[in-house]
């Protein structure tokens, strides 16, 4: 256990941190596995308007720092892929 109290005063601040940051990442994941489902449905509009809320809920976890800017392009970057996928195939 941490015997200073900048260290113990960091440890609460760190224990409220990855509250915060466990909320924006969950919510992130949410959104893309509604997206991803709507897309193996099949139905365009619905997987259109999933991959939007989808990609718009990963832009906000990296801007908030919760996840990494790469980390929320890549995973953007597949689900526009599987998203043209069924746009070329419709």
């Amino acid at each position: 256990m941490a015997n200073h109290k900048s260290a113990l005063k960091r440890i609460r601040q760190n224990a409220k941190r990855r509250i915060y940051n466990r909320t924006y990442r969950s919510r992130a994941r949410t959104f893309v596995k509604k997206a991803r489902l709507a897309i193996s449905s099949g139905d365009l509009e619905a997987a259109r308007e999933a991959t939007r809320l989808a990609v718009k809920d990963l832009d906000m976890a990296a801007s908030r720092g919760v996840i990494h800017k790469r980390n929320a392009a890549r995973r953007k970057s597949r689900l526009m892929r599987q998203l043209a996928k069924l746009e070329a195939a419709q």
